[in-house]
């Protein structure tokens, strides 16, 4: 029998803590509003005045971001085995990121966050994409304005993975199908608050489907559902197809890889040496 097959408890490698927790609910907090301000501030609200200026004002995001992260590794304790996965994983997802390049959604990295998040648990998986998505940035020159709503985002995406239902239990195909369900919801999610990040600040007079601030919630929802339709849908499926095609071909040996490694590196047992012979 594999011993993959066999229910095992699920590894953390990164244990969220009452602090990074609190961190974490804090920079979720400020990431919504971040992402959603233009539904939650009326017509008359001086943040809707200063809408071109809204980036600047939530790039801050990244030093929470950075904090979050911090806490998490320090409070769980992280030894050296779970900082090398950490960043075996990150560097693997890093380099996938850019194959493709996006075009019609070919972005592998995203069932590798998946699959990850499941194994290793939702603290290992908000740190892993928060920091793949640094690392991306670093390698592909992708740095600006937009770098904590994309490292927010990937982390809600990897860690929502880990808080899947039957961790300890659920394998095989209904394993599969569970991830590829997630997989293909939180591709397209990803995508759609994404968009969040950039439509409202396109120029109102250059498109009827671009943010107005002058204008009520649900005539800029209406102008959002229509420029997410017509700009961005075909990309977000084709990452969500791609994201479940991969999960069935290749998520039993990703699984099998990943839950190998985390047996072997024994995550939560004390590390010790032995005393120097005499």
């Amino acid at each position: 029998m594999d011993p993959t097959s066999t229910p095992q408890r699920q590894a953390r490698a990164v244990r969220l803590g009452p602090r990074s927790v609190a961190a974490l609910a804090l920079v979720s907090a400020v990431g919504v509003v971040g992402f959603g301000w233009p539904f939650l501030t009326p017509p008359t609200s001086r943040l809707s005045a200063h809408a071109q200026d809204a980036p600047w004002l939530f790039a801050g995001l990244l030093v929470l971001l950075v904090a979050v992260v911090a806490a998490a590794i320090s409070e769980s304790g992280l030894g050296p085995k779970a900082v090398a996965m950490l960043g075996v994983l990150a560097a693997t997802g890093a380099a996938l990121r850019p194959i493709g390049a996006g075009t019609a959604g070919i972005e592998p990295m995203f069932f590798l966050m998946v699959l990850s998040g499941r194994v290793l648990g939702p603290g290992f998986g908000f740190v892993l994409g928060s920091v793949t998505m640094f690392a991306s940035a670093l390698l592909t020159g992708g740095v600006g304005p937009w770098l904590p709503f994309q490292m927010l985002a990937m982390g809600w995406f990897a860690m929502g993975a880990g808080l899947l239902p039957g961790p300890d239990r659920l394998r095989g195909r209904a394993e599969l199908v569970l991830l590829a369900v997630y997989g293909f919801l939180a591709a397209v999610a990803y995508g759609t608050v994404m968009n969040l990040a950039g439509w409202p600040f396109m120029s109102a007079l250059a498109s009827n489907v671009a943010f107005d601030p002058h204008a009520a919630v649900a005539a800029n929802l209406a102008r959002f559902l229509a420029y997410c339709l017509a700009t961005s849908l075909g990309w977000d499926l084709g990452r969500a197809v791609v994201t479940v095609v991969l999960t069935l071909t290749l998520g039993p040996a990703v699984l099998r890889a990943l839950r190998r490694a985390t047996r072997r590196a024994a995550f939560e047992t004390p590390v010790t040496f032995d005393a120097p012979r005499q």
